[in-house]
């Protein structure tokens, strides 16, 4: 499963830009990062990491070959 795959199953019902919102990013930045067209700054993963509530590693560094 991809980064931007791991996004969106994470993000479930919430809009990208709710997503956004929180993390103060631009909505197209969340597309961007679903998409894998960009990777967000170190700053920016460890707030979606608490957000979600995983780890940094096993959100952008682990594959979980699903």
């Amino acid at each position: 499963m991809t980064t931007g795959e791991k996004l969106r199953k994470l993000r479930g019902n919430r809009s990208q830009a709710e997503i956004a919102e929180l993390l103060g990013v631009s909505t197209s930045a969340i597309s961007m990062y679903e998409l894998g067209e960009r990777v967000p700054r170190r700053e920016t993963m460890k707030a979606i990491s608490r957000l979600f509530d995983v780890s940094v590693e096993e959100l952008f560094f682990a594959d979980t070959g699903e």
